[in-house]
C-alpha cells in the first residue's frame, strides 16, 4: 500500500541526516541543525533518492544496484558530513584533547540497537519475500557485519597492538553500512568478503581525519562514507547474477560492465 511504502521511505529520509549528526556532535546550535535538516532533505536526499530508486532516475536507468541505501543514505550521508565539517570548522581541543567516548556501555547499546533494526530496512527494502531475495539478504548482513568486525579488530591489533570494544562496535557499524548496497546481489560468502574488506579498509579510513585535519566527531566519514563505497564498488566483483538480479560482477563471468 502506498502509505506503508510512504512511511518506510520516510524511515530513510529520517535516518540520513541523523548519520549527518554524528560528524557535527559537540559544535552545532539545535535550531541550525533543525533548519539544516528541513533544507538537506528537501534539497539533496529526495533528489538523490529518486536518482538511485525511482524509475526513471539516471543511476538508476544505468544500472547502478543498490539494495537499501549504500548510495542514497550512507555516500550521501557521508559526503555531507564531509562538506559541512569544513563549513562548521573544528571542535576546540582538537588534536590536543583525547575526546574519548563518555561512556562504553551505551557505545555498545547503541550499536546493538543499529544492528538489530539494520535487518528491518536490509531485508525490508524487497518489500517482501516470495522469491526468497529478502532471507539472502537477511542472512547477508548478519554475516558481513560479524565479518566486518573481526576484519577491523585485526586491523587495530596489528595497526595498535590491541583489541578495542569500541573497535568492535565500529566494525560492526562498517560491516552493515558496506553490505546495505550489496547484500541482495551476492551469495553469503561474499557477504564474507565485502565485510572482511570494509572493516580493515574503514579502520584505516578513520585515521584521515587526524591526516587531513578535518574534526569528524563520530567518524562518519570514515565509516559512511567509504563503507558505502566499498560496498557498492564490491558489487561490480561478487554479484553472482542469481539472487536480487541477473547482473554479474568481474569475480562471476560479468566483466567489467557492472563494475564500470
Amino acid at each position: 500500500p502506498v502509505y506503508v511504502f510512504a512511511a518506510f521511505q520516510l524511515m530513510f529520509a529520517v535516518l540520513t541526516p541523523a548519520l549527518i549528526s554524528g560528524a557535527l556532535a559537540d559544535r552545532v546550535k539545535f535550531t541550525a541543525w533543525a533548519l539544516f535538516i528541513v533544507l538537506w532533505v528537501t534539497i539533496v536526499y529526495f533528489p538523490v533518492a529518486h536518482w538511485v530508486w525511482g524509475s526513471g532516475g539516471w543511476l538508476f536507468e544505468m544500472g547502478v544496484i543498490d539494495f537499501a541505501g549504500g548510495t542514497a543514505v550512507h555516500i550521501n550521508a557521508g559526503a555531507a558530513a564531509l562538506g559541512v565539517i569544513f563549513v562548521i570548522g573544528k571542535r576546540i581541543g582538537f588534536k590536543k584533547d583525547p575526546m574519548r567516548p563518555h561512556s562504553l556501555p551505551l557505545v555498545m547499546l547503541g550499536a546493538a540497537l543499529l544492528w538489530f533494526g539494520w535487518f528491518g530496512f536490509n531485508a525490508g527494502s524487497w518489500l517482501g519475500n516470495d522469491d526468497g531475495v529478502g532471507a539472502v539478504m537477511f542472512l547477508n548482513t548478519q554475516v558481513a557485519t560479524a565479518a566486518a568486525v573481526l576484519g577491523w579488530l585485526v586491523y587495530e591489533k596489528l595497526r595498535h597492538g590491541s583489541f578495542t570494544t569500541l573497535g568492535a562496535a565500529s566494525g560492526a557499524v562498517s560491516g552493515l553500512v558496506a553490505i546495505t548496497p550489496a547484500g541482495g546481489s551476492v551469495s553469503p560468502l561474499g557477504a564474507i568478503a565485502v565485510g572482511a574488506i570494509a572493516g580493515v579498509l574503514c579502520a584505516m579510513a578513520v585515521g584521515l581525519k587526524y591526516k587531513f585535519g578535518y574534526d569528524d566527531s563520530l567518524d562518519v566519514v570514515g565509516v559512511h562514507l567509504v563503507g558505502g563505497i566499498i560496498g557498492s564498488i564490491l558489487v561490480g566483483f561478487f554479484a553472482t547474477g542469481g539472487v536480487q538480479s541477473d547482473a554479474k560482477g568481474l569475480f562471476y563471468g560479468g566483466g567489467v560492465e557492472q563494475l564500470g
